[in-house]
């Protein structure tokens, strides 16, 4: 009898245990698919990347100090026209 209850228990742990894996499996496999629909949706919205923003990002920081620089040089040369 006790031999027959612990097949029984160890048939259920058994059972459990291929569950948890086939559920782990199910969810690897949800997630990949989500994660692919995800990133054509995206690619089909022609989103850039975050790389690709920062990039954009910093030149455009940089022609900004530039043009004030150059802003700054014109006036200062302005006003040396006017003097003379």
């Amino acid at each position: 009898m006790v031999s027959t209850s612990n097949r029984i228990l160890d048939d259920i742990a058994r059972l459990a245990t291929d569950a948890a894996g086939a559920a782990q499996g199910v969810r690897r496999e949800v997630e990949t698919v989500v994660k692919t629909q995800i990133e054509r949706l995206l690619r089909d919205m022609d989103v850039v990347t975050r790389e690709e923003f920062e990039a954009v990002r910093e030149m455009a920081l940089l022609a900004r100090d530039e043009n004030e620089k150059l802003a700054a040089r014109l006036a200062a040369l302005e006003g040396k026209s006017a003097k003379d």
